[in-house]
């Protein structure tokens, strides 16, 4: 395991924010210089929430065109996808914005993505929730199963969860599920400028065994398997907060991919955004830096791309990043 700076940041900036440190030849005992991120879990309240297995998403004409205006028709949101799930790549697909693994929402008593169910259970499921199936349609085969949620994306109003591989075949579009949610309110408590979203203590507990903590000059640590330039971030700019759904990574630039490893992104990859704010909206701001997770795939569509669900961001950069491809959802829940 490697700790760097990232080259678009200026040094300044980087001595003023404490951001991305360098730290090129630690040893794989680096970890041992960090304290346990302390937070205010014994405040958190915890409250159930339910979602149903959402049906695949298709527009009419289901018709995809790209910036050179050639016409594709994939499939796209919603449903289970049993053949990529998390691990697996998010950019190698003949799809545009496929969820991995299981997508829920709650429809409730709008019938509609917007519905204060809906938005509850978006806003209150953090990564690395448990998910408990409670009522299938197959029956006593999976009821009980228990997965995690993986991530959610804005616009469809999707919650994505996991489930281990027996899981799968009994599954049915409708099947309701009920997450245990807790991590919405969760704060850092002896670091300055970082920000927590969409994380549950699971996760910080998971990433604790990895490396992540509080460093001796009051940075926070975080191990990530990849790095992306704001400069091709994409849809999902503008909105006033980031408690739910993500934003896009533009694949559009070649060079830009092969710079930044971008085609071996995968669904639950850990990742970090240089000079990117996502304290309450997601904005371009020099010398911030965000952390978060790979939540649906690729897209040919202008402006789109892999999304990406916030965790954790600071407006200064006090945040330091550890390479380590191995950073994934899926290697820190033993998820399949």
């Amino acid at each position: 395991m490697s700790y760097r700076a990232f080259s678009l940041i200026p040094a300044s900036q980087l001595v003023a924010g404490a951001a991305l440190v360098a730290l090129l030849g630690c040893s794989n005992n680096a970890e041992a210089d960090v304290e346990p991120l302390e937070t205010n879990q014994g405040k958190l309240v915890e409250q159930a929430v339910i979602g149903y297995v959402a049906p695949p998403f298709q527009a009419d004409p289901p018709l995809r065109v790209n910036p050179e205006g050639e016409v594709t028709s994939v499939p796209g949101t919603g449903s289970i996808t049993y053949n990529y799930r998390t691990g697996d790549s998010a950019v190698d697909m003949a799809g545009d914005h496929v969820e991995p693994a299981v997508s829920i929402h709650n429809l409730g008593r709008d019938g509609s993505p917007s519905s204060p169910e809906n938005r509850a259970l978006n806003v209150l499921s953090q990564v690395g929730n448990e998910a408990r199936i409670v009522d299938a349609q197959l029956g006593d085969n999976i009821e009980g199963a228990t997965g995690r949620v993986i991530g959610k994306h804005g616009g469809i109003e999707h919650v994505m969860v996991e489930f281990p591989d027996e899981v799968y075949e009994d599954l049915v579009i409708g099947d309701r599920m009920q997450i245990r949610a807790v991590g919405h309110g969760l704060e850092a408590t002896n670091v300055e400028d970082v920000h927590i979203r969409n994380v549950s203590p699971d996760l910080v507990d998971a990433l604790t065994e990895q490396g992540m903590g509080v460093t001796e000059n009051g940075a926070l640590r975080i191990p990530v398997a990849r790095e992306i330039p704001a400069k091709i971030m994409g849809s999902g700019l503008g909105r006033n907060h980031v408690f739910t759904g993500d934003y896009d990574i533009q694949m559009f630039d070649e060079e830009v991919n092969e710079r930044y490893g971008l085609d071996e992104l995968r669904f639950g990859d850990i990742v970090a955004i240089t000079d990117a704010d996502n304290k309450f909206g997601r904005i371009y701001r020099g010398g911030a830096i965000t952390v978060g997770v790979v939540v649906h795939g690729i897209s040919n569509v202008a402006g789109h791309g892999p999304g990406v669900t916030a965790l954790f961001t600071s407006p200064s950069g006090n945040i330091e990043v550890s390479e380590d491809r191995d950073m994934n959802l899926d290697a820190l829940f033993n998820l399949r």
